[in-house]
């Protein structure tokens, strides 16, 4: 298998009720069994999820974990959408989303923000964004694509962040081996493999928080089935760290 990664350039700066998929094809032919990854960020502006922080009155809760550090404003947001404070230290917090996804501030972000004293919020349902996205692009141009919304998180035992999958369409975003035999015939018990997150990944080698490149378009994978990106959230019952 032979992949290639062509970076979304030229996509202008997206405003609210912005069609992107429309943009998308401006910007770049798409073909049957492309795979495009988008940045949660575009898509989060097109559908209006940011918020001004002069809007924001922050509760003693977010002024507490602020302190002297951070902006209660933005702490307030962070918690306005979380469903469970998972650790804090200081005024870093780890939260888990509506969504399902455990990760640093419930994904509120001030990098690429439309303007000063502004923050992104995560889509309502980027499984439902992708699908959106993917359904009108085919309207558009008549091909056949798969969709990942993705964002950077950072992850246990690991320095650094990379991106992974909180949307997905037309795509099974785990590979289930379990019941397969490897090389030397042994029959693998529980070998998931995040072909979402790992498409994601391999995206943003080419797109990059400073590079003004929101998007790529990933050639050569075998997109098959479908699924959420729910499927790739731990169940609790699973989770040790719960």
């Amino acid at each position: 298998m032979t992949l290639t990664i062509s970076p979304l350039e030229g996509l202008p700066e997206v405003r609210p009720g912005a069609d992107l998929a429309s943009l998308v094809t401006k910007c770049h032919k798409v073909e049957d069994g492309d795979v495009l990854v988008l940045a949660h960020k575009v898509v989060s502006k097109a559908e209006g999820r940011v918020i001004r922080l002069d809007q924001v009155e922050p509760s003693a809760r977010a002024r507490e974990l602020a302190g002297t550090e951070a902006d209660a404003r933005h702490i307030e947001v962070v918690l306005r959408e979380s469903v469970r404070v998972v650790r804090t230290r200081g005024p870093l917090v780890i939260a888990e989303t509506r969504h399902g996804f455990v990760c640093a501030s419930a994904g509120v972000d001030a990098s690429n923000a439309p303007e000063a004293g502004t923050r992104v919020l995560l889509p309502l349902d980027p499984d439902a964004s992708a699908r959106g996205i993917r359904t009108r692009l085919h309207e558009l141009t008549g091909r056949k694509v798969a969709v990942i919304v993705s964002d950077s998180f950072g992850r246990p035992w690991r320095q650094g962040t990379t991106d992974v999958a909180i949307g997905v369409a037309g795509l099974g975003p785990l590979l289930d081996l379990r019941g397969r035999r490897d090389g030397s015939g042994y029959e693998l018990r529980s070998t998931q493999i995040a072909v979402a997150d790992e498409l994601a990944g391999a995206a943003e080698l080419v797109m990059g928080k400073t590079s003004g490149i929101p998007g790529a378009v990933i050639r050569g994978f075998a997109a098959e089935g479908d699924g959420s990106a729910r499927d790739l959230v731990m169940p609790a019952e699973r989770d040790l760290f719960r």
